[in-house]
């Protein structure tokens, strides 16, 4: 059984459940080390308990380098207990410079991968730091065996333009993951929808301030024709009253954080569109970006609403799906669904479950195939070893 050591900034993070959950269904055996944000150490993840490498917190970028310089230390100790794992995947660029030191202290060839499916702000700024962290980013990765990412836009605008990667790189979507196997014939979204008022879901991380304005903004405009549910993990650091402001908001609710893959089909199916638009990194990350709720939302027959000059926009352009906004204000958002009325919001969702459902879903085939991907970077050449181990 290939044994995966998973290095990650915040084990508290519901996408690292999800690449736990498919590592162990395609038959990996993992161990889970990490950062945290929250004042004690997580218990479990997925039947893991974590090797806790301290707390973080978000958005404080030198807070988060100093912790990482202190891990770098002690992380020998930390993964001394263990057996020495096949590979060692880190997601993120922190915990891409941890794996080298934890191959050091393993004292043997132990292949990295190197998961990258955000580009912050930092690596594109052209400027000495811009440049310094691009720098130290080619440095720790010069070796790595494979670079995953989940979108298309990151490899086009980033990774290949600036050379930072020279490893293969192996395309994850940020899909929905089901246990059964998934088909062409699989309609399990096509039951009746709720019939209005107009709810948008906007669920999952929370952290664009310009997305919570714009839609409360809009739910005024339409004095209660549309209603604004809001789920998951707001990044607080990015809103001066995040709770404050909702409540204020008579056509907004939050209804808290919730479990991925287990409540999906609840919260989506309460819903009629799902708002598929970032800015919190506008003009660069959230422009390539293919997120989480794109696929979640599709999966069970929301109606995806996105910008149209983005990679989600042009993804469901070319699916033929969803609501594409040409600018991003109120105005906009009632001029492409002000006069919404049932017959048109069925065509629109008949569009998006008449895609093949694996567009939108991995199920244990495609866990399977990661983790046979894995293994075959496990076949390390001598002269690799050597070099690496220098």
């Amino acid at each position: 059984m290939l044994h995966v050591l998973y290095l990650v900034h915040d084990v508290s993070d519901p996408a690292v459940r999800r690449r736990i959950i498919m590592l162990k269904a395609g038959g990996a055996q993992v161990t889970l080390a990490g950062f945290r944000r929250t004042v004690s150490p997580i218990a479990d993840v997925e039947g893991l308990r974590p090797i806790d490498l301290g707390a973080t917190r978000d958005g404080r970028f030198a807070q988060r380098l100093a912790a990482v310089t202190k891990a770098a230390v002690s992380i020998g100790s930390k993964l001394g207990s263990m057996p020495r794992p096949d590979l060692i995947v880190a997601r993120n660029l922190e915990m891409l410079a941890l794996a080298r030191r934890a191959r050091s202290a393993f004292q043997a060839t132990v292949p990295i991968v190197y998961e990258c499916l955000d580009i912050h702000r930092l690596m594109l700024r052209d400027d000495f730091l811009g440049r310094a962290m691009r720098g130290a980013e080619r440095y720790l990765a010069r070796d790595v065996k494979l670079l995953v990412t989940s979108s298309p836009a990151f490899i086009a605008n980033y990774f290949k333009p600036f050379g930072q990667i020279a490893a293969p790189v192996e395309l994850l979507e940020n899909k929905y993951f089901e246990l059964a196997a998934v088909s062409l014939d699989d309609r399990t979204a096509a039951e009746a929808p709720i019939p209005p008022p107009w709810r948008i879901g906007w669920f999952g991380a929370l952290r664009c301030r310009r997305s919570l304005e714009l839609l409360a903004e809009f739910s005024r405009r339409l004095e209660g024709r549309f209603e604004i549910i809001l789920r998951g993990r707001p990044a607080l650091s990015e809103f001066p009253d995040f709770h404050g402001f909702v409540e204020s908001e008579p056509w907004l609710s939050f209804g808290g954080p919730y479990r991925n893959p287990e409540d999906m089909a609840t919260i989506y199916r309460e819903v009629h569109f799902s708002w598929a638009i970032d800015f919190f990194e506008q003009g660069l990350n959230s422009e390539w970006l293919l997120p989480n709720r794109l696929y979640e939302g599709c999966r069970f027959g929301a109606v995806p609403i996105s910008m149209g000059n983005t990679e989600t926009g042009r993804f469901l352009d070319r699916q033929g799906i969803g609501v594409l906004l040409p600018q991003a204000t109120p105005e906009a958002l009632e001029a492409a669904l002000g006069e919404l009325e049932e017959h048109r919001f069925g065509k629109l969702r008949a569009r998006v479950l008449a895609r093949n459902p694996r567009t939108w879903s991995h199920d244990r085939s495609d866990c399977r195939a990661l983790v046979e991907k894995l293994r075959g970077l496990t076949a390390v050449p001598d002269s690799y070893a050597a070099k690496a181990l220098a």
